[in-house]
């Protein structure tokens, strides 16, 4: 038998990954990681007592070039001998239903069908073809995004469908460089189709791929994916052992205060329980409780979450005045990047704007709000786009809630006005208010608003240069942020 496949027999072995006499279904897109994937494992089907079906699922996103990524996983399954399931969808019209990225759209999609074969052959696993590379660019985008702790030590061997969590998802490959399929293609002469999409430099991911890793390879580090891979492998013990400490605290085994833990540990702890409450674990939000437990953080309309000196998480609602002190500081330089706050994901990206017209603004809201007409009751803003003056608004900016004495000139409008007023005039309620964002540039003037108009004084004209698009969503909606361009 082949090395490389003798040493594909040893990972599955070491991590315990599709046993011997198992059903299983892989997922072939009909590209290189796939399609070698689909090789190997018709290779030891036999030996391994395997039962296996190959899905694939038609984004239905590349016209005649997705139908015939399916054409080729079709003739090489019947080739095989092996069933075949294709599903399809349109990708994009469930993407404007659900109000989800493209990117998120296609993955639940492909994953609910997923999730569907496996139960309808009664298989117990599903096998992807995620390899070394993947987990490296995983690393960096996340690393780049601000991801902490868990985030960081990548993709799973091993982990739960996320339609349905009775069946497993396998990634025999990880271990395995690109290079090395693709000299494992050669080798076997695998047929496997190019998506032309990898190769376009707007999605971040891409950017890494063909820019950021190969300059870091080439200038600093030649070993950056072994050492990437030692660090994830790392960083992944380490959080396991937080997370299985925390748990233990939780259940009262050590009694040790709160303040006593480590704070890996402080901050698990915290994490867990806000997942039993339901609420997203933000690392601002879990630092905020794990430093101040006096300080209660606003989550929601009137929602607010604090801990206790005995490191318990409980919500309750805000009392009538109470406002939100949370607060965030961003630096605006780079390209585009995001952030999540409270319970509010922002992207932004600066770009140039060569040609602006005077007071020209292009305002993107979606599910929009704002003054309700008579007898209607008020419906609040969940996501919108905004573009402004990166020049006005300048490097540094912060992030807060509405604050008392807080003064506004929306554009068209001649002068600023209260905050509160132009809430009354909008009729929305009280404790919504108390968790409107709004952005505030470094002299101290709001430039931005959550929900309403933009601030005159940050607008397009006729000497903007570069244009700063800001979009927004509220993580409790099923809106998804997208980059966009200006």
């Amino acid at each position: 038998m082949d090395a490389w496949i003798s040493r594909f027999e040893r990972t599955l072995d070491r991590q315990g990954l599709l046993g011997r006499g198992r059903s299983m279904v892989a997922a072939v897109s009909g590209g290189l990681d796939s399609m070698v994937l689909l090789h190997v494992l018709h290779q030891l089907a036999g030996t391994r007592q395997w039962r296996l079906t190959v899905a694939h699922f038609n984004h239905q996103l590349r016209g005649a070039a997705s139908d015939g990524d399916e054409q080729l996983v079709r003739d090489t399954a019947r080739a095989m001998g092996l069933e075949f399931e294709a599903g399809r969808a349109d990708v994009r019209r469930f993407q404007e239903q659900e109000g989800l990225s493209l990117e998120m759209a296609a993955r639940k999609l492909r994953h609910d069908f997923l999730a569907e074969v496996a139960r309808r052959y009664k298989a117990g696993s599903i096998v992807l073809a995620h390899h070394a590379d993947d987990q490296v660019e995983l690393f960096f985008l996340r690393l780049l995004r601000g991801t902490v702790g868990a985030g960081l030590a990548g993709m799973k061997w091993a982990a739960p469908s996320p339609s349905d969590p009775s069946i497993q998802l396998g990634r025999p490959l990880l271990d395995q460089p690109k290079a090395a399929l693709l000299a494992y293609a050669g080798q076997w002469a695998i047929p496997y189709r190019e998506d032309a999409s990898n190769a376009h430099l707007n999605p971040m991911r891409n950017r890494l791929r063909h820019e950021l890793l190969p300059l870091l390879r080439e200038k600093y580090q030649p070993a950056l994916d072994r050492v990437v891979l030692r660090l994830i492998g790392a960083v992944g013990d380490e959080t396991g052992f937080a997370q299985t400490a925390a748990r233990e605290w939780l259940e009262g085994k050590p009694r040790v205060r709160f303040e006593q833990l480590p704070p890996a540990v402080q901050r698990y702890g915290l994490v867990l329980q806000l997942h039993d409450l339901g609420m997203p674990p933000h690392f601002d939000l879990v630092e905020q409780l794990r430093r101040e437990p006096s300080k209660p953080a606003m989550i929601g309309p009137g929602i607010l979450v604090s801990r206790n000196a005995a490191g318990e998480v409980c919500r309750r609602l805000a009392k009538a005045g109470e406002f939100c002190v949370n607060k965030v500081f961003l630096d605006l330089e780079g390209e585009n990047a995001d952030i999540q706050f409270d319970q509010m994901l922002i992207c932004w990206k600066i770009c140039a704007c060569a040609s602006a017209g005077n007071g020209a603004v292009t305002t993107c809201v979606k599910k929009s709000g704002g003054a309700p007409a008579a007898g209607r009751p008020f419906v609040p803003v969940l996501s919108g786009q905004e573009h402004f003056d990166a020049g006005k608004v300048g490097r540094f900016i912060t992030l807060r809630h509405w604050l008392p004495g807080d003064r506004f000139q929306p554009i068209g409008m001649p002068a600023p006005v209260k905050l509160q007023d132009l809430f009354t005039n909008r009729r929305i309620p009280r404790e919504w208010r108390r968790q409107l964002v709004v952005g505030v540039v470094e002299k101290g003037d709001i430039f931005w608003v959550e929900g309403l108009r933009i601030a005159d004084g940050f607008k397009l004209d006729s000497r903007t240069r570069n244009c700063l698009s800001w979009q927004w969503q509220r993580t409790e909606s099923k809106i998804a942020c997208q980059r966009r361009t200006c």
